[in-house]
């Protein structure tokens, strides 16, 4: 299922452009911010079906961001933060998935499909 709206939380503006690029190409609805605090503004007003969590933002990183969002959509982070002892405290902080940068497209897509309740193809996130 496409169509769905999907937050990207991104600072970086060629990562940004990557997803939703890679995003809008499946059917999928986006809407950006470079900034935690931004993020959840846009997330309050126009709850979206996904949140795509950078962790290393300005101001307010990622984990801490996820704890204002946790009323309801599912977050995915996305981030360069790939050591095991990483991605271990990002699941543990709620995350509901996990994508390295640079992002592989075919798992992206498949962790979204996933995370938003359509069919995934390839890998799901863990």
């Amino acid at each position: 299922m496409a169509g769905e709206l999907i937050l990207i939380v991104e600072d970086n503006e060629k990562n940004r452009k990557l997803e939703r690029d890679i995003l809008q190409f499946h059917g999928y609805q986006t809407v950006e911010a470079d900034t935690a605090e931004e993020g959840i503004r846009l997330a309050q007003a126009t709850p979206p079906a996904l949140v795509l969590m950078d962790i290393q933002l300005p101001g307010m990183n990622g984990i801490e961001a996820l704890h204002h969002l946790r009323a309801d959509p599912r977050v995915i982070a996305v981030t360069a933060s790939v050591m095991d002892r990483d991605r271990r405290k990002i699941l543990a902080a709620g995350f509901d998935g996990y994508q390295a940068k640079p992002i592989e497209v075919t798992q992206f897509v498949a962790a979204v499909r996933h995370a938003v309740g359509g069919p995934a193809t390839g890998t799901v996130p863990a």
